[in-house]
């Protein structure tokens, strides 16, 4: 039985596509294991959102080499999808896979250890290690456009996702690829054009990841996208509306999804699926100046998010609310950051992910930094200061929550919790025995921390 490690970097897109990794490995007789140590073959899923994303993948690999000797490695991913030919010259990769395909990683593996065995014990009866020359894995290209995770034609192992392995909340891939071209964005060309899931085997692996997951995340690359690759008028609110109606005994979040994508039809979900749906989006803001973002080649002006965004906390609250934002972006200046400021102050954001502009190579902002950097320094200090505005707001949001009803999946040991609107709350009474359903309890405490007592009986109950 091949033993096999797997590292993702990344979206929750990439951790779904490792678990269809594993669970394909696992049909052909393969063991996961949680560390490199005792592996036969290690798998790397990789990331390309930024060069430092990059980076970190190659020196994943080297550690792996040093620190396994003749152990060998098959990289998968985004990164290796535009960099293949890099990472098949590292020395200890046995493969790469140009792509997330499960089918073509479990083959890889497949060669990969045989290889190995190969290698351990050459004639001479000395150790070799495995190393980027002679070997007929090679590099594995995948073509991007075909239909997403090919359900008709994998040869081996189950079509649709059955577990998260070790987690709480499943995630449900509905699409893949994205065909927007954000300046700063790297995905798109390692993730090719949107398709969407076919909505039948959409609700099929839902069922599935129900049966093991009290909450499943909805999850692509650009899942306001979905449908329009397809027939019959799809879009993401009439998606989640079947998957309501054909799966009942779960809760649905959306993952990342953009401000002018939230159609009427998915607010009113938000606001009367009494929590089945859960109040909580995550749009990607990226600035609140129209000047960058026309440089960002963002297609919403600042007026059409923040229109937006009122409309959608007017008509479903309580609801979690965060949002991207990048600081230091080519040109930005100090009137464009009081710009993103002000409008982080009045929109109802409960939480921000703000990251410091880095440039990617093969993108046009690349070449915008080159031109008009803007110091490191000023990026973070901006970040900082956009960090600490979340921050304040994310406290008066929890305290404005002490005293209510929430339902929580439990995390962990079941010592921690998250509340449909994307609060993280401490739990007491619970265990984790109790992952596998959901829970209803008030949520007490004070000054913003927040917990419930599973032992209290809710008013619900």
């Amino acid at each position: 039985m091949v033993r096999v490690y797997f590292h993702t970097f990344g979206c929750k897109a990439n951790q779904y596509d490792t678990e269809r990794m594993r669970q394909e490995v696992e049909a052909r007789g393969g063991r996961p294991v949680t560390g490199w140590a005792e592996a036969d073959v290690c798998v790397v899923n990789t990331c390309t959102v930024t060069n430092q994303a990059d980076a970190e993948a190659r020196r994943l690999v080297r550690r792996l080499r040093r620190e396994n000797e003749g152990v060998p490695v098959v990289v998968a991913g985004c990164s290796a999808a535009l960099h293949g030919a890099d990472y098949a010259r590292l020395r200890g990769v046995a493969s790469v896979v140009e792509g997330h395909d499960p089918v073509a990683v479990a083959d890889a593996v497949s060669r990969a250890a045989s290889q190995a065995v190969w290698h351990a014990v050459p004639a001479g009866g000395v150790p070799a290690a495995v190393d980027g020359s002679a070997r007929p894995g090679g590099l594995v290209r995948i073509e991007l456009r075909r239909a997403l995770d090919r359900v008709h034609s994998e040869p081996v192992g189950a079509e649709l996702l059955r577990a998260r392995r070790g987690a709480t909340r499943g995630w449900l891939k509905v699409q893949d690829g994205c065909d927007r071209k954000c300046s700063f964005c790297a995905t798109r060309l390692a993730r090719g054009a949107s398709r969407s899931r076919p909505p039948d085997d959409v609700v099929a692996e839902a069922r599935l990841l129900a049966a093991a997951h009290p909450e499943l995340v909805v999850t692509g690359i650009h899942i306001g996208q979905y449908g329009e690759d397809l027939d019959g008028g799809w879009t993401l609110s009439r998606l989640v509306a079947l998957l309501l109606e054909r799966v009942p005994d779960v809760r649905l979040r959306l993952g990342s999804v953009e401000a002018t994508e939230v159609d009427d039809s998915l607010v009113e979900l938000l606001a009367t699926s009494g929590g089945r749906l859960a109040p909580h989006l995550h749009m990607p803001l990226q600035s609140g100046s129209d000047r960058v973002l026309r440089h960002m080649r963002r297609w919403h002006t600042r007026e059409m998010y923040r229109s937006r965004a009122l409309e959608i906390v007017r008509r479903a609250s309580p609801l979690g609310l965060g949002a991207d934002v990048i600081t230091g972006f080519p040109g930005e200046t100090e009137d464009d950051h009081s710009a993103t400021r002000e409008l982080i102050e009045e929109l109802p954001f409960t939480y921000l992910h703000v990251f410091p502009f880095s440039p990617r190579d093969d993108t046009a902002a690349a070449a915008l930094w080159r031109e008009r950097p803007v110091p490191q320094r000023v990026a973070g200090e901006r970040g900082r200061d956009l960090r600490d505005l979340a921050r304040t707001k994310g406290e008066r949001y929890r305290r404005s929550r002490e005293g209510e009803e929430a339902r929580i999946s439990l995390e962990g040991d079941g010592c921690l919790g998250l509340t449909g609107d994307y609060l993280r709350v401490d739990v007491r009474g619970g265990g984790d025995r109790d992952r596998g359903r959901l829970h209803e309890g008030v949520l007490r405490g004070h000054g913003g921390h927040l917990y419930i007592d599973l032992s209290q009986p809710s008013a619900s109950n």
